[in-house]
């Protein structure tokens, strides 16, 4: 005799004790994708995220069918959030202290969950609502920028790429960093800022720089080949993006 599976899409009309089993292993899915997306980055396989809920491949397929749909759900109330934030920046009266406060709140995120670091730092045309987010908060960035710079704190050359590629970067400290120099990426949004800063402008707080043997551990954390993979050039490549799955 066979047992049913509660996710086959062959019941039409499934009773409502299979809605709630493909409904928990929907919450399960989610809460192990949370936890390896955040733990290691989003190079976490579906395969890998499927085990660590306990759930079948298929069934992981029937929730989410691509990775995308996965990371749309994960992440939505992080993108809630980050557009938040920049609308708290724009409620600020002084714009500069708006820029900066935003621009640490958004790379705080990315320090606090590795896998939301990789999310704003690419982009998943696929999924749409995580992608109408960040536009919202791209537009009200770019407002940010106008009235920091009107107000002749923020350098006139300052653009919404530079954006981009602070959070690229910081992407990478956070990786290369979270277990041997945690507070790194405060020393280097620090820093930035200050480059970002015109003439007069107040400077923010700048973290004390992480010790010679910390940043040594991270360093020698890097190129150390990752457990299985021979030493393979690639895969230490893949380590250093900050985006190799603990499953591989």
């Amino acid at each position: 005799m066979t047992t049913a599976d509660p996710d086959s899409p062959l019941d039409r009309q499934p009773e409502p004790g299979l809605r709630v089993d493909a409904e928990r292993n929907r919450e399960r899915i989610l809460a192990a994708a949370r936890r390896l997306y955040a733990s290691h980055g989003l190079g976490v396989s579906m395969a890998c995220i499927a085990r660590e809920a306990g759930v079948g491949k298929a069934t992981l397929s029937r929730r989410f069918a691509t990775r995308e749909e996965l990371v749309n759900a994960v992440f939505a109330d992080r993108m809630d959030a980050y557009a938040d934030a920049v609308a708290q920046a724009l409620a600020d009266p002084d714009p500069w202290h708006g820029f900066i406060g935003y621009i640490e709140a958004v790379c705080a995120m990315q320090a606090a969950d590795r896998g939301f670091a990789d999310v704003l730092a690419m982009t998943f045309p696929a999924a749409k609502a995580l992608e109408a987010r960040r536009a919202e908060a791209y537009n009200g960035f770019l407002e940010l920028i106008a009235r920091a710079q009107a107000a002749g704190h923020l350098r006139a050359d300052f653009t919404s790429q530079d954006l981009v590629i602070l959070l690229m970067a910081n992407a990478g400290v956070v990786a290369a960093t979270q277990d041997a120099a945690p507070g790194a990426w405060r020393r280097l949004v620090g820093q930035m800022l200050r480059a970002y800063a015109a003439p007069g402008a107040d400077l923010p707080p700048l973290e004390q720089a992480p010790a010679p043997t910390a940043l040594y551990r991270a360093m020698v954390r890097l190129t150390r080949p990752a457990p299985g993979t021979g030493g393979d050039t690639r895969e230490q490549t893949v380590r250093l993006g900050g985006a190799v799955s603990p499953c591989q």
